[in-house]
C-alpha cells in the first residue's frame, strides 16, 4: 500500500511511519522537519500551507500513481484557561489541528476518487468528546475535526472512500514539549498547576506509540468502518460512554474528582 502520514518527525507519527515501512508498505511522512529513516521517505511539508501540501501530494502521485491511505496525525496541544487564551494561539491551534487535516484530505481525494478507493484516518482525542478543564480549545479543535469527519463520510462514500476518526487517550510521547501554553492569570494559577502536573503524569504513564500502530494496522483490514474508534487505557475510554449517559452536572463532578479539583 501507499500510505501518507502527517506529523512523522516524532512520537506517534514516527512510530506509525516506521511500523508500516517495516511491513513493506510505501510510506511517505509529511512533517516540517526532515527525518532520516530507512523505512519511510520524508517530504518536508508544513500542512498548514496549501501550496506545500499540494506539491507534496503531487510528487507522491507522480511516482506511486495511487494513494491507499492517509493518516492525519499532525497536531498540537494547547493548555491554559479559556479566559486567558489569545486569538493568535487559538487560530494557530485550529489552523494545524483542523485546517491542516482538511487540506490534506482535499489533496488526496481527487486521486482516491479516480481509483475509486481509499482510506483516511483522522487522529483525534478522547478529550474531543468532552470539554476538559484548561484544555478547552484543544478539545474544541479535535471535536471540530470529528464533525468534519462525520460530514465527509457521506460525501465521499460513492467512490468507495472510507473515513474515520481515531480518538486516542494519553500516549507516551513528547507532546508536552510542543504544546501551546497560554500564560495563566493569577485566579487560575493554583488549580492549573495541579491539573498540569496530573496531565503530564498521565502522558508519562500513557500507552506506547507502537500499540497505536498495531491498532491501526488491524483497523485497515476491516471491510467497513464506523465513524469513531477509541483507543487508550480503560480509565480514559470509559469517560466517553459516561458522558453520553450521565446527567451533565453529575459527569462534571466526576471529572472534577478525576482532575483532583475538589
Amino acid at each position: 500500500m501507499t500510505i501518507i502520514i502527517t506529523g512523522t518527525s516524532t512520537g506517534i507519527g514516527f512510530a506509525l511511519a516506521e511500523f508500516f515501512g517495516k511491513k513493506g508498505h510505501r510510506v511517505f511522512g509529511l512533517s516540517r522537519k526532515n527525518v532520516e529513516s530507512q523505512y519511510f521517505k520524508t517530504i518536508p511539508t508544513d500542512i498548514t500551507d496549501h501550496l506545500q501540501v499540494q506539491h507534496a501530494v503531487s510528487e507522491i502521485v507522480k511516482t506511486e500513481k495511487k494513494i491507499d491511505v492517509l493518516i492525519n496525525n499532525a497536531g498540537m496541544g494547547m493548555v491554559g484557561a479559556v479566559e486567558d487564551s489569545t486569538k493568535e494561539d487559538i487560530l494557530k491551534l485550529f489552523n494545524l489541528n483542523l485546517v491542516g487535516a482538511v487540506q490534506m484530505m482535499s489533496a488526496v481525494l481527487p486521486t482516491m476518487r479516480e481509483q475509486k478507493s481509499g482510506k483516511i484516518i483522522n487522529i483525534s482525542s478522547i478529550g474531543s468528546e468532552m470539554g476538559l478543564p484548561f484544555r478547552g480549545f484543544y478539545s474544541a479543535s479535535k471535536s471540530a475535526l470529528d464533525k468534519v469527519t462525520e460530514a465527509i463520510r457521506y460525501e465521499v462514500s460513492p467512490w468507495n472512500i472510507a473515513v474515520c476518526t481515531l480518538h486516542l487517550g494519553d500516549i507516551k510521547t513528547k507532546i508536552a514539549e510542543n504544546r501551546v501554553k497560554t500564560k495563566v492569570s493569577e485566579p487560575y494559577q493554583k488549580t492549573f498547576e495541579k491539573i498540569y502536573s496530573i496531565m503530564n503524569a498521565h502522558v508519562d504513564d500513557g500507552t506506547e506509540p507502537l500499540e497505536v500502530a498495531e491498532y491501526i494496522d488491524k483497523l485497515l483490514t476491516k471491510k467497513s468502518w464506523k465513524a469513531h474508534y477509541y483507543f487508550g487505557k480503560f480509565g480514559q475510554k470509559i469517560g466517553v460512554p459516561l458522558k453520553w449517559i450521565l446527567p451533565q452536572n453529575f459527569y462534571e463532578n466526576l471529572m472534577r474528582k478525576y482532575n483532583q479539583m475538589d
